[in-house]
């Protein structure tokens, strides 16, 4: 079912976009496109698949947890745009 110019300008304003009537004709037709293709999955017989909640084979995909050494301060600051020796300086965020 086609969609009309009037709900494609209703979508069109929900979405915030300012479209001129070519734009719109566009739209309307790659709505209606989408929204066959949409209706074509609904028609589609799933009675025989069952539900899943992770359609390939993942498992544990965490790494395992290995310590490592840290940066020294030096090498924390080297990067930083204003630090005082010690520690990184920041603006104030409250007055």
């Amino acid at each position: 079912m086609p969609l009309d110019p009037e709900e494609v300008a209703h979508v069109a304003l929900l979405a915030r976009l300012g479209l001129d009537g070519e734009e719109r004709r566009r739209m309307g037709a790659d709505l209606d496109r989408i929204l066959d293709h949409v209706s074509a999955l609904q028609r589609a017989d799933i009675s025989d698949v069952p539900e899943t909640a992770q359609v390939g084979a993942l498992v544990n995909v965490w790494r395992e947890d290995v310590p490592a050494g840290s940066l020294s301060q030096e090498q924390a600051l080297a990067n930083a745009p204003d630090t005082d020796g010690e520690y990184f300086k920041v603006g104030a965020i409250q007055e």
